[in-house]
């Protein structure tokens, strides 16, 4: 199944940063999302465009996963020739990635491992 499928996403910028929310529809996508979708999966999936580093932040309890992406915009929105210069569709992107779908006993044998 696609993100899209369990979780909405929004993106904006600051400067030559990208900031990209996922925003799952239920608890058991988050659980699905938080375990799937890394700072390496970004990393992968906008390997060219982003020239810094990448941190994600968790807020478990609204189920959303903000990455933030450093020197992402070609130098910012008022100096970049890029089409997309706030990275509106990074959000877009995002949401076309794979994400395999587990049993929620095996999600939460899975985080009680993470975590343990």
């Amino acid at each position: 199944m696609q993100l899209r499928q369990i979780a909405h996403a929004r993106s904006g910028d600051k400067g030559d940063i990208s900031q990209i929310s996922v925003i799952a529809f239920d608890e058991v996508a988050y659980k699905l999302i938080s375990s799937q979708i890394t700072t390496e999966t970004i990393r992968e999936l906008f390997g060219a465009v982003i020239h810094g580093k990448v941190e994600r932040f968790e807020l478990p309890h609204l189920g959303i996963l903000n990455f933030v992406l450093y020197r992402a915009l070609s130098t910012g929105v008022t100096r970049s020739l890029a089409l997309d210069p706030h990275g509106k569709c990074f959000s877009s992107l995002l949401l076309e990635i794979p994400v395999k779908p587990y049993s929620v006993e095996d999600l939460d044998r899975k985080n009680s491992a993470d975590s343990g």
